[in-house]
């Protein structure tokens, strides 16, 4: 399978997973940095929400599919933008795909932070990988860069 294709299915356990955190999120406990990204559908335009680990990296702020080509990434690209939800906070925010050559330094930022969540969809790259490898995945992992 091609790395830009790249998609891991949540299986039973990450459901369960993601509602807890979505519940905890939407009574305004943040999780590690948790958010709700909640996004228009590119089909129907009704919004969809996710939980997802917002990054923090030199100034910017950065959201990282470590599942790769999933639904919000999709309706992301097409919409160009969403909503941050904590609570009763929601911030807009647009957005803009990272370039893969500019990537390396985010995965490994990303996996410094989540790996002990995330770490099993990267196939044993971790923070500590040499450049070259993170170069060579960073295909399979979008990134959008918040304004």
């Amino acid at each position: 399978m091609s790395t830009t294709a790249r998609y891991l299915e949540p299986g039973r356990a990450s459901g369960v997973m993601n509602a807890a955190v979505t519940g905890l999120t939407k009574l305004g406990i943040s999780l590690w940095g948790s958010r709700i990204l909640a996004v228009r559908g590119r089909v129907s335009g009704e919004w969809r929400t996710v939980p997802v680990n917002l990054l923090s990296h030199q100034g910017e702020r950065y959201l990282v599919a470590p599942r790769g080509q999933t639904q919000w990434v999709r309706n992301l690209r097409v919409a160009g933008g969403g909503e941050l939800r904590v609570g009763r906070r929601v911030e807009a925010f647009t957005a803009t795909e990272v370039a893969d050559a500019d990537k390396p330094a985010l995965l490994r930022s990303y996996l410094r932070r989540w790996k002990f969540e995330v770490g099993a969809f990267f196939d044993g790259v971790d923070q500590h990988a040499p450049e070259a490898e993170l170069r060579e995945i960073a295909p399979g992992y979008p990134v959008f860069r918040l304004l």
